[in-house]
Parts: C-alpha cells; structure tokens; sequence
C-alpha cells in the first residue's frame, strides 16, 4: 500500500551529498508538495550547490555538520569509498540529536553505518536504480532493529518520491537486490544494444534499429508492469508455434540464456558482499 503521511508534514531532511540521486529525490519530494524550507543539502562543490539552491530553492551547504542542524533524516548519498569519513565527522550528532540515516551507497551494512555513527543509530539502507533519475525507479529497503515505525513510514514516503519501494525482512538480500534491481538497468541497456546491433547488420538504419529496440524495451516493460501478468505468460503469448519469435526464442534458450543471467546476478551479488567486506 502506498505511503499516505502527507508531503507538507514531513520532517526536516538533511541530504549529504547533491549529486545526481539526491537531486532526484529532492525534485520528487517538491512535486508532491513538501516544502524546500525543510530540505537542507550538503554539496562541497560550488557549481552543484548553486544549481540545487537555485532550481529547488532548498538550503544548500558546503559541510554536512551544517546542513544536519535540526534534520530528523539523514539520507546519505556519498560515493561508498568516502562513507566512513563522513560518518565519523557526524558521529557526536548523530549520537546527540538520534536521526534515521538512509544510506543508498551500494555494499555497506547498517551495522557499518550504525558503527560510524557512533552506534545504536537508526539506519535504513536503500538500493535504487538509475530510472530513478526519471522518477520511475524501483527501491528495495531494509530497516534495522533501532528504526521505529513513524520512522520506517517517513523513509519509505521520501524514497517514494522516485518511484514504488519493496521492504526487505533480511539485509542479507540486499545483495540480491542490487543484483537483480540496482544493476539491472545496465542489464537491459546491454539488450538494447545488441538487438540494435544485430538490426543493423539485418540491413535496417541504425536510427531505425535504435528506435525500435528502445520503444520495444519500453513497451515490454509496461506491459509487465500494467498487465499483471507474469513474464512467462507473456512470452506465451507473443510466441506463435513455428514463427518467427519462437525461432528467435529457442535459439536463446539453446545459446544458455537463463544460465547466462543466473551467473550474471550471482557475480552481481558477490561483488557486493565483497565491498561490504572491504569496508569493515
């Protein structure tokens, strides 16, 4: 079901970094009626700091100790490899003041982040994917023992301004959910290529392969999100007994396919209990 807390009394939030997600989030949050005055960013590059202040009318900062003053959310939104630091230089605040950190840095636990906070520190961690940047995204979430209901229900209703969110019970699976989500995007993009590719040595344009791989992906996609269906089902039913699809189908299946994206998913997830791992 869908978050119902309403934009106007959401809580302070305090963005520390203001790149391309956070950007994301915050025009989200404004189109469904939250208050810029209520949105604070930290963003040590001068350029990206002007731009929000003068695009969302929020209050930008060029230090995250500044930009967390009366914030009751935390979303984190540095590069992995600079997380800790940025942590520790908030620690006494976070220990002082007792936010819910969302983190959406791909590989680093809650009982990480929790730890760099000081400990026992409410965490949320979020894995988004890049249509996020469009507003259509998908977020997987998993929140620790210290985060509260009230809590929970406002991470969710923030990272819902770029799209649905699925809770996760097991932090172990966000692995998988970055995987199969967070990466996924480059998955489909690798598709899309090689289906224009392969048009163009057909004979086609390449402007005319690129079109309508791009509007074929599209539409696929809106067809398992609208239909209902599940994706076998609507193969099923594109695939014609002898045509031309189920030519193109078996010869996928006998290429290894789902054995392909099987190894694919699980290199993915390993990759990520590793930068967990790296981080400790």
């Amino acid at each position: 079901m869908a978050n119902t807390t309403p934009a106007t009394d959401f809580p302070v939030v305090a963005f520390i970094g203001g790149g391309n997600m956070a950007r994301s989030l915050i025009g989200g949050m404004i189109a469904r009626g939250a208050d810029p005055a209520r949105i604070r960013v930290a963003e040590p590059v001068d350029a990206l700091r002007e731009s929000l202040q003068a695009d969302f009318d929020v209050h930008c900062f060029a230090t995250a100790a500044e930009a967390v003053e009366g914030a009751a959310i935390w979303l984190l939104a540095v590069k992995p490899q600079v997380m800790r630091t940025v942590c520790d230089s908030l620690a006494p605040v976070a220990q002082s003041t007792r936010p819910v950190a969302i983190s959406v840095a791909a590989g680093i636990t809650s009982r990480q982040l929790s730890d760099w906070l000081g400990g026992d520190v409410a965490v949320v961690r979020a894995m988004p994917n890049t249509p996020a940047l469009l507003g259509v995204g998908i977020t997987g979430l998993f929140a620790n023992a210290q985060v509260d209901a009230g809590q929970r229900e406002q991470s969710g209703h923030l990272i819902e301004a770029v799209g649905p969110v699925v809770w996760i019970d097991d932090e172990v699976q966000m692995d998988a959910v970055t995987a199969v989500s967070g990466s996924g995007p480059a998955y489909v993009f690798l598709l899309a290529e090689a289906m224009q590719a392969a048009g163009v040595r057909q004979g086609l344009p390449e402007a005319t392969a690129r079109q309508l791989a791009s509007h074929t992906l599209l539409g696929a996609a809106r067809m398992l999100t609208e239909l209902d269906e599940p994706a076998d089902a609507l193969r099923r039913k594109v695939t014609s007994p002898g045509g031309t699809t189920q030519a193109a189908i078996e010869t996928f299946e006998a290429g290894g396919l789902r054995e392909l994206v099987d190894r694919a998913v699980a290199a993915a997830a390993e990759r990520g209990r590793e930068l967990s791992a790296a981080n400790d």
